[in-house]
């Protein structure tokens, strides 16, 4: 038996048409884009990446009608975040982020600060919110050439107020770039109202896809600004020996991984017609049986948000004199229950979270896919765990 509760770490399982989709590529299609004799196969392939960006631009709501040329494809959000980052910041120009991101924002920032990148970071409560209050303050205070903000939490869950922050930085005419790694397929984002410079997501996590998946939905002149650091064959503009600088060509160089846009096409079929508002408010329920539950058992310290409300099912836990690590393997090994423990790649989040200092703690993340007996067993076995006497 096997129960997964490490839905923040990658979806799962996938709905039955992504790894069949993924199959039907590999057997009966299988073809390279833009690099064959428009063949079948080759229109073929051709007809699934552009349906996929499609798909994605009006899912997000991109700009210009959701033109799918500015659909960028990357193998995962950190490299999304990267391209964005590291193409877009000079020396000199300043950066505000918050407390509760992810490393794959902060070790490129870190690494551009050490090149001369000015980095602003913005504490965040003990729930892990970011205050619109001290947000405009800073904004007033001083200029920025950028804000790059997680839309929720890895570690707890807390989902910020994106709606809010965008508002403000549009006032300060900052651009806004969000790591939707959490809320892509699970929470609405509406890129052209919020006015965002760029969204970046991940396609194994919400979206429902397979791992190797991810992207970024562009501002036409946002993308623009930003250059490219990866450059080879394009498929196009064959020849030119520089790379080409139109979308969506300027930021995918070399073979994409078809296979995976055939599964990430399937998910995205599949999302849609599951509705999002269907699967958010059934992960939303499944949280509330967790919440209601494991704040019932002595000994469970939860850190972050107390109810669900503004969160996602993601719920960080450590314990009166035990280690959340060994407890983490008992589970295990008791019900077959499969979480996460330690910093989850978000150290700083910890620290705003106070639970830095016992090295990070148990993370319980909450599917769709999930069943009441899942939420039930887990308090169970928790609870008789917790309630055994603490070795000497």
């Amino acid at each position: 038996m096997s129960i997964y509760l490490n839905n923040a770490a990658t979806s799962w399982p996938k709905p039955h048409m992504v790894p069949q989709a993924m199959y039907d590529f590999m057997v009966n299609s299988g073809a390279n884009l833009a690099r064959g004799t428009a063949a079948k196969r080759d229109l073929g392939t051709m007809d699934l990446v552009l349906n996929c960006r499609e798909l994605l631009a009006e899912f997000f709501h991109g700009y210009e009608d959701a033109d799918p040329r500015y659909v960028t494809f990357t193998s995962n959000i950190t490299e999304s975040l990267n391209i964005v980052l590291k193409g877009y910041l000079k020396p000199g120009m300043k950066v505000l982020t918050s407390s509760m991101e992810h490393n794959a924002s902060m070790r490129p920032l870190r690494r551009l600060e050490q090149r001369g990148v000015h980095i602003t970071v913005l504490p965040c409560d003990m729930e892990g919110v970011l205050s619109l209050r001290d947000l405009d303050k800073i904004l007033k205070e001083d200029s920025f050439d950028l804000m790059i903000i997680t839309h929720a939490s890895n570690v707890c869950g807390t989902v910020q107020d994106i709606s809010g922050i965008a508002r403000l930085c549009q006032e300060a005419g900052v651009p806004l770039v969000v790591d939707s790694a959490q809320t892509a397929g699970v929470l609405p984002i509406h890129v052209s109202d919020l006015g965002l410079a760029a969204l970046c997501f991940t396609g194994h996590k919400g979206l429902m896809g397979p791992q190797g998946t991810g992207g970024i939905i562009w501002k036409p002149d946002f993308a623009e600004k930003v250059e490219w650091f990866i450059e080879g064959g394009t498929g196009s503009f064959s020849h030119l020996e520089l790379q080409p600088d139109s979308m969506p060509d300027k930021f995918e160089a070399g073979t994409p991984n078809l296979p995976g846009i055939a599964g990430l096409r399937a998910a995205l079929q599949w999302l849609v017609k599951e509705g999002p508002e269907k699967i958010h408010a059934r992960e939303t329920q499944l949280g509330l049986r967790f919440i209601e539950g494991v704040k019932k058992i002595p000994g469970v310290i939860l850190a972050g948000k107390q109810t669900m409300e503004g969160r996602l099912p993601v719920f960080p836990l450590n314990f009166t004199g035990r280690d959340h690590a060994i407890v983490a393997a008992e589970l295990v090994e008791r019900a077959g229950i499969e979480t996460r423990p330690g910093l989850h790649c978000a150290p700083v989040a910890h620290k705003t979270l106070g639970t830095d200092t016992m090295g990070g703690a148990l993370r319980i993340s909450i599917g769709y896919f999930n069943t009441e007996e899942d939420i039930d067993c887990c308090l169970e076995t928790l609870a008789s765990i917790l309630a055994e006497p603490l070795k000497a």
